[in-house]
């Protein structure tokens, strides 16, 4: 074995599924929780911390025979712009997508001004995407503007 080949990460090779990489690595569990990764049976592989030229640090998320919905992706973008999303068949990547954060949001995220008539009402959110990186939010009923550290997605 080369000295080389000491440093590189061991994971297995997906099969079928989906890879998130270049995740903001203080976003990492922000993204396992919005994917609710806690319910999935199958293989998921995470890791954080890890060197990015691009990023200084970030995280990346191997997930076995999952595929997700635009509404997850929407979410995923909102709190980790720019990420890669991959995915696999059979050992190769059929498809990449940057993520990027929609012009509008709807009924995935709180507002967080209390006064909202969407906070005291059965109405759903809806924002539009002000900035995409760093997120920032306008919230269409109360006009509040949301940064991406007060983001709660529901």
């Amino acid at each position: 074995m080369h000295s080389k080949d000491k440093t590189q990460l061991k994971v297995s090779a997906l099969r079928n599924g989906t890879v998130i990489d270049h995740i903001p690595a203080q976003n990492l569990f922000k993204v396992i929780s919005i994917l609710k990764l806690e319910k999935i049976k199958t293989q998921i592989t995470f890791g954080t911390n890890l060197e990015s030229k691009q990023l200084g640090s970030k995280a990346i998320i191997k997930i076995s025979d999952v595929f997700f919905q635009q509404e997850e992706i929407s979410k995923i973008a909102l709190v980790a712009p720019e990420a890669k999303l991959n995915i696999i068949k059979e050992y190769e990547v059929v498809e990449k997508k940057l993520l990027v954060a929609p012009d509008e949001v709807k009924g995935i995220a709180r507002c967080f001004n209390p006064k909202c008539i969407t906070n005291n009402e059965a109405i759903t959110t809806r924002f539009e995407v002000l900035t995409k990186k760093p997120v920032s939010l306008k919230c269409h009923y109360c006009e509040k503007i949301m940064h991406a550290e007060h983001l709660v997605l529901i």
